[in-house]
């Protein structure tokens, strides 16, 4: 458990234990952050009972694998945020819960690899900020999922675009690691889908309802920064996905043609053989025939052979059957 107290936009104490909360929550100088990780329901209930948050936030909490979205209660906000996070190679959204009340803003971390000494930092940059409370711990903390999120998928366009000259190269890698690379990036992408996605209607839910907490406030500019990136990751989502979709047709488009070009390859060096083949058959026949039984009938066969076998590659080469 990690807890901050700021009074009047300053910082004035930090790992303070959980029992000193209710002494300055009531406080409407006060901004206070309280980060939980695991928390037990026990924890959850008597925190809530503390700052007077609804059951069903609490439920949710306790619930995994929620959806990103930002609830509005009678005395606060509940939302649901997921950070980015790579474990090895595989994309692990961690799943962060945020509870905000006029005088507090409590995180709770499912996953105990999320840090969030980045969020830290940034608030320990803009001091000036400090001021107006929650909704600059909220800020920053939006801010920094935000930017994860944004990262990822820019991430995910280098990879999918130095996959994509892969498959234009002189000598394309090998067929199955590309649809491998191809099958991962498409499973990745629409995994955060699911999770950048709604982001949007969050902070709808935030700078444009009636109800918003951030009316009059001057964390508006801010937060509307944050949203603009929030746009940006979207659209680079929906450009990578139909990247994938058209690298996805060209890779069978390819196939097909290699395909094609093979057949031709195979039909034409099958007619060339098929020359001698129907020649000596005819000077097989056991009946008389021009040079039969003389040296001059094979030498006639040979030279046919040869005229027509060197006609026909002249031809397919020319038409770049061979």
């Amino acid at each position: 458990m990690r807890t901050r107290l700021y009074r009047d936009g300053r910082l004035e104490k930090e790992n303070f234990p959980l029992a000193e909360v209710s002494d300055h929550v009531s406080d409407h100088r006060n901004a206070i952050w309280i980060d939980l990780c695991r928390p037990t329901p026990e924890e959850l209930t008597a925190l809530g009972d503390e700052l007077g948050l609804h059951e069903l936030a609490v439920e949710d909490v306790l619930a995994d694998h929620q959806r990103p979205k930002a609830d509005v209660y009678a005395n606060h906000l509940f939302i649901t945020v997921y950070a980015m996070r790579f474990d090895g190679d595989r994309f692990a959204p961690a799943e962060i819960d945020v509870f905000v009340t006029e005088t507090a803003l409590v995180t709770v971390r499912l996953d105990p690899a999320v840090d969030l000494d980045e969020v830290v930092r940034r608030w320990d940059a803009a001091p000036a900020l400090a001021g107006n409370g929650v909704l600059f711990l909220l800020h920053g903390l939006l801010d920094w999922v935000v930017d994860g999120q944004l990262e990822l998928v820019l991430d995910l366009d280098g990879r999918a675009e130095d996959l994509e000259e892969e498959l234009f190269e002189e000598r394309p890698a090998d067929a199955r690691e590309v649809q491998r690379k191809m099958y991962e990036l498409r499973k990745t992408s629409a995994h955060f889908r699911k999770v950048v996605m709604p982001m949007r209607e969050l902070f709808g839910t935030l700078l444009h309802r009636d109800q918003g907490v951030l009316r009059g406030s001057q964390m508006m500019p801010y937060y509307q920064d944050v949203y603009d990136h929030v746009q940006r990751t979207a659209e680079l989502l929906e450009s990578l996905r139909d990247l994938l979709a058209n690298m996805r047709e060209t890779r069978l488009a390819q196939q097909g043609f290699r395909l094609n070009q093979i057949m031709k390859r195979l039909t034409g060096w099958a007619a060339i053989i098929a020359v001698p083949t129907a020649i000596t058959g005819f000077y097989g026949q056991n009946v008389p025939f021009p040079g039969s039984g003389q040296a001059v009938g094979f030498w006639m066969s040979l030279a046919l052979v040869s005229v027509v076998s060197v006609a026909l590659y002249v031809v397919f080469k020319k038409n770049d059957w061979l």
